[in-house]
């Protein structure tokens, strides 16, 4: 009975630590509160601001994630743990909503967006975009930066402009396919491609280049962003969240990046 006692007064202290560190670990709950966003690369100055205003207003933490839209559709497709999808074409969703991974009633089209031609701040004059200008001339021996045409969003929109004015197989085997529209942005910013394609949002966001030319709205597929919930998301904070989104208070965001917002 003595030796009982002895152990017991020399084991309640070291059992108190144990509970006392399992009570400081995250619960399940709290562990959930964190909702993870996987947003196309070009919404990052956006969302960013939005997610801060969310945090601010909710006190919960919203994290993004940002790549090119087809990465972030595979990630999903390799069950990535994410709560939400933002892709910057129609394709990407379409891609996992066709293999069930998002909640279907969930889905919306949140923003549009244009593309344009830029080129480094200093040495940046206008270009008329019309059926058949002269790109191939304008580059010269140098580059055209702009997405990966058969993978990223802000790619595939510009190989689509380009064919529609007759200038795509004049400047194909000139073209720089980045990883992402903010990859393309900085070669351009960087110096190292003469002309760049991009989201004009992207060029927004970028003080060390300019929009030099607007490709027409008519040459192109509709930009558009749409968003969902994945259906492997537990967070109960999903859906408030992406009413967030759509609210007018998140439109300020966007609009202030140059994104269109779509009711």
């Amino acid at each position: 009975m003595q030796n009982r006692r002895q152990w017991m007064k020399l084991a309640t202290p070291a059992i108190a630590a144990l509970w006392l560190g399992a009570a400081a670990l995250p619960t399940p709950a709290a562990a959930a509160e964190k909702l993870t966003v996987f947003a196309a690369a070009s919404l990052k100055n956006a969302l960013d601001a939005a997610n801060a205003a969310w945090t601010k207003e909710i006190g919960k933490e919203a994290v993004a994630s940002y790549a090119a839209s087809g990465g972030l559709a595979k990630q999903i497709e390799n069950a990535a743990p994410a709560d939400i999808f933002i892709s910057a074409d129609l394709d990407w969703m379409d891609y996992v909503a066709k293999k069930n991974l998002i909640k279907a009633d969930s889905r919306t089209n949140l923003l549009g967006n244009r593309i344009v031609l830029v080129a480094e701040k200093d040495k940046a004059k206008p270009v008329e975009i019309k059926q058949g200008f002269d790109l191939a001339g304008l580059l010269g021996d140098g580059k055209l930066a702009m997405g990966e045409p058969k993978s990223v969003p802000a790619g595939k929109y510009a190989m689509a402009a380009l064919d529609k004015l007759g200038v795509w197989k004049s400047v194909e085997t000139k073209v720089a396919g980045a990883e992402s529209v903010r990859a393309a942005l900085a070669l351009v910013s960087r110096g190292e491609a003469p002309y760049g394609i991009v989201y004009q949002t992207d060029a927004t966001a970028d003080k060390g280049v300019a929009i030099v030319g607007t490709f027409p709205a008519e040459s192109h597929p509709p930009i558009i962003y749409p968003v969902a919930i994945l259906a492997e998301s537990k967070n109960p904070d999903a859906t408030a969240y992406l009413d967030f989104l759509k609210s007018d208070r998140a439109a300020a965001f966007f609009t202030a990046q140059g994104f269109t917002v779509l009711k």
